[in-house]
């Protein structure tokens, strides 16, 4: 079965950078995408950015976009999200989910993703 880690969260002041990962186990990811989410306080699970399979396509939230970087690396059965710029209002529990798919991602909610990680904290505060 599948199982997906979230590692690289932490404690960064606002501007800063930190870059996540989700390592897969079980079997490979390269029939996978592969989305970020993240869940703040008191908020819903949002969607933050997917990749496709192959890495040919990519799609991000209005509120990271030009920011955070999504990327993978089947060799290495890992995705990452890079985060660049980071804000006060990024702080939350960062998921990593995939889903089995024959081309470019589905829209990033929750229900179009099977097999989730166990989340990693990012908090930007000074």
């Amino acid at each position: 079965q599948l199982q997906l880690v979230e590692s690289g969260g932490g404690l960064v002041q606002p501007g800063g950078s930190l870059r996540l990962s989700c390592a897969a186990s079980g079997f490979t990811l390269d029939y996978y995408a592969i989305a970020w989410f993240r869940q703040a306080p008191g908020k819903e699970r949002e969607g933050v950015s997917c990749i496709s399979r192959n890495g040919g396509s990519t799609s991000y939230a209005d509120s990271v976009k030009g920011r955070f970087t999504i990327s993978r690396d089947n060799a290495k059965n890992t995705a990452y999200l890079q985060m660049n710029s980071l804000k006060p209002e990024d702080t939350a529990v960062y998921y990593c989910a995939a889903v089995r798919t024959v081309g470019v991602c589905p829209r990033v909610v929750m229900r179009n993703f099977g097999s989730w990680g166990q989340g990693t904290q990012v908090t930007v505060s000074s």
